[in-house]
């Protein structure tokens, strides 16, 4: 285990845990739902959201056997049959509202195994979830070919036209009633929005109208997979021809390890509305030129431009030098859809070599580092309040607007807040503007805690602010909470003077700090007090109103105080 938690880190992924169907079960719904799982052993490997070919097991393990140099990368080839004898699948102008691009591949004479067939559906899946955005961008529909006789024609119906039996159902429904059968279904209606509201459904039929699927929600029943399956006709129907293409090439090169000629693919043909056709999959090589120079500067390491280039076809990027060792020329295979730019490319460099084995080094620029002053404040500040008997909370920065407006008295409008445009929950709907409700609801889940409590926070609170280039502005704030059987005013002020005795500013009005009479709207009538500092009014002290207490569900008096420490830095 440990040396395999080795070789994932140096190909760049991450052993997340070692596992089991039980452990897991056990850990989310308890050991009593556990019972009767399996024990085998699972790897939970994190993969990098760019790396398609990773996703499932035959990838990850040719990726890795490339990697340690024990075998050669493959080479995908596609087989063009002979005239008039490949699959093909024509697409008609109908399609161009609702899903216009498909491609499609054959995958010859394959021997499918349990296992190999639950890793073909599982990447699928993968695949959906991932670069497919849920099926809205592309949709994989997999057949069995020797139940149906192509050409297949890929085209929209109303829904009440379209009649077939979907996949693992008993008898047949039209388009509408499927919509509505799987509407509770808790995988598939996440998929149902992408064309319930359009008049006509994209179907593929074969030439005796057998329904093939219905994308991106279902296939049909009759042409179903199974374990022994041996020709399988793929298609990816999508809004981006360009993500059809890699999801496909994905698929075939992937599986086709399996067929009776290994890694070769039978192209099907695909016939446009307009009358032109195309040959897919593309199984695109293409060539590009990266100087061994630019990957040494760029990963700070000196390597020979022959040690770069096996470095690089470790990572499936098949590499020689050209040109006198000036240039290395790089193939880069269909499975590597995330390699772009030449960056892309000096990154799996930087992988192969190690980033562990990168030498530590200097930086040329000498510069010496400091704590940002409001930061090194704040530490200060914690420290001296602690040693006051004041105890520190750590609230979140989010909170829902009854807490900042509604139950400290206050309107939502009035106080600047910025709001979270789809909050998932209630208690998340807007950033904070003050820390006092998040100690209030501190001390809220701590009332069974001896009396007194007496809990601090410097944290930031986030207001509107037109001027700047965000729209909003971060004020550090210090806010100091004490709950007893009496409201302890004078603790808190004592506190505020302890502060300021720290901040070194005097109590006075000149150059020191002051503090006036108001009234707040969270305070109770006539105990409440404004601070002035520095020429401006940095808070307010005072009981608070016995309302905001009840609302936050307390039952004793509490004082608070509440300052922007910003302009003492």
């Amino acid at each position: 285990d440990e040396e395999f938690n080795e070789l994932c880190f140096e190909f760049g992924l991450e052993l997340d845990e070692i596992t089991s169907e039980k452990d897991i079960i056990s850990k989310e719904k308890g050991e009593e739902k556990a019972k009767g799982a399996s024990d085998t052993v699972l790897y939970k490997i994190d993969v990098p959201a760019n790396r398609y070919d990773l996703l499932c097991l035959e990838g990850l393990v040719r990726g890795l056997q490339v990697f340690k140099e024990r075998i050669n990368l493959p080479r995908y080839e596609k087989i063009i049959p002979a005239q008039g004898e490949g699959q093909r699948l024509i697409i008609t102008e109908k399609t161009v509202q609702v899903r216009p691009h498909a491609v499609a591949a054959v995958l010859r004479n394959i021997t499918f195994n349990k296992e190999r067939y639950d890793s073909f559906i599982d990447l699928q899946e993968k695949l959906h979830q991932n670069i497919c955005r849920r099926r809205a961008l592309v949709a994989i529909g997999t057949h069995d070919l020797d139940t149906i006789s192509g050409p297949f024609t890929f085209t929209a119906k109303a829904p009440s036209e379209i009649k077939f039996r979907p996949l693992n159902q008993s008898q047949e429904y039209t388009a509408s009633q499927i919509m509505d059968l799987y509407r509770t279904d808790s995988h598939l209606r996440h998929y149902l929005h992408l064309i319930e509201n359009k008049p006509l459904y994209p179907v593929i039929y074969d030439s005796n109208g057998v329904v093939l699927s219905m994308p991106p929600i279902i296939n049909g029943d009759h042409t179903k997979i199974s374990v022994k399956t041996r020709n399988v006709f793929i298609e990816c129907t999508g809004t981006d021809i360009t993500k059809a293409k890699i999801v496909l090439d994905i698929i075939v090169t992937m599986f086709s390890e399996y067929c009776e000629k290994p890694f070769s693919v039978e192209a099907a043909e695909v016939v446009y509305p307009n009358g032109k056709t195309h040959i897919y999959p593309e199984l695109a090589y293409r060539k590009e030129k990266v100087k061994p120079e630019l990957i040494n500067k760029k990963i700070g390491i000196s390597e020979t431009p022959s040690s770069l280039a096996k470095l690089l076809t470790r990572m499936c990027l098949k590499s020689h030098v050209i040109g006198n060792g000036n240039n290395i020329e790089i193939e880069i295979p269909p499975t590597r859809a995330d390699i772009i730019h030449a960056c892309d490319i000096i990154e799996d460099a930087a992988i192969a070599y190690g980033y562990n084995n990168i030498q530590m080094t200097i930086p040329k620029t000498y510069t010496i580092a400091n704590q940002l002053p409001l930061n090194k404040l704040t530490e200060l500040l914690r420290l001296d309040l602690a040693a006051a008997g004041f105890t520190e909370a750590l609230t979140f920065a989010l909170c829902s607007q009854e807490d900042i407006a509604d139950k400290l008295g206050m309107d939502i409008s009035a106080t600047k807040a910025v709001h979270i445009a789809n909050p998932k929950t209630a208690e998340f709907q807007v950033a904070r503007t003050t820390l006092l409700p998040g100690l209030l609801k501190t001390i809220a889940a701590n009332r069974k805690m001896p009396l007194p409590l007496k809990l601090f926070e410097i944290s930031d609170i986030v207001v509107k602010d037109p001027n700047t280039d965000v729209g909003a502005r971060n004020y550090r704030h210090f806010c100091a909470i004490y709950y007893n059987k009496s409201p302890g005013f004078e603790i808190i002020h004592g506190l505020l003077d302890r502060v300021m005795q720290l901040l070194e500013v005097p109590p006075n009005e000149e150059n020191g700090y002051t503090i006036k009479a108001t009234e707040g709207s969270a305070f109770f009538p006539g105990r409440c007090a404004e601070i002035f500092a520095k020429g401006q009014s940095i808070g307010k002290l005072g009981v608070l109103h016995p309302d905001v207490i009840t609302k936050f569900e307390l039952t004793m008096p509490c004082s608070a105080l509440e300052i922007n420490i910003e302009p003492f830095v």
